[in-house]
């Protein structure tokens, strides 16, 4: 038998003990030093897409025009995370902005060009 030696990220304590399994089946550890603030933890990301390496690299393809299904192929994500960590990343950059307003399409309203009858004349407003 093989005894790893754990120690907890934040606070390097080897004080950890287990606290049970991911539904997955991946080992939860809690670390049992009372200064530490985080409780939980587990050995290895499980959850591609919260990697900030991952996050980066999202950012990153988008910046050189990948699309979003691309990018989730590429680094086996689902479109669904690439969406969130791109939001997250805008509403990073709007709040850090100077107040200068923002340029594109905001405000600015066109009629929906298919179909028939008045449902197609109603304005959409379009937001970046």
């Amino acid at each position: 038998m093989v005894m790893i030696t754990v120690s907890c990220p934040d606070c390097q304590s080897t004080h950890v003990i287990k606290a049970g399994k991911q539904p997955n089946g991946t080992q939860r550890y809690r670390c049992q030093n009372p200064t530490c603030e985080r409780t939980i933890f587990q050995l290895t990301h499980v959850a591609q897409g919260r990697l900030p390496e991952t996050q980066r690299q999202i950012v990153e393809m988008a910046l050189n025009g990948s699309g979003i299904r691309d990018t989730a192929r590429v680094l086996r994500v689902s479109p669904v995370t690439v969406l969130s960590v791109l939001k997250k990343r805008a509403r990073l950059n709007r709040g850090q902005s100077s107040g200068v307003g923002h340029s594109g399409l905001r405000g600015h309203r066109r009629t929906a060009g298919k179909g028939g009858g008045s449902r197609s004349r109603r304005n959409v407003v379009l937001c970046r």
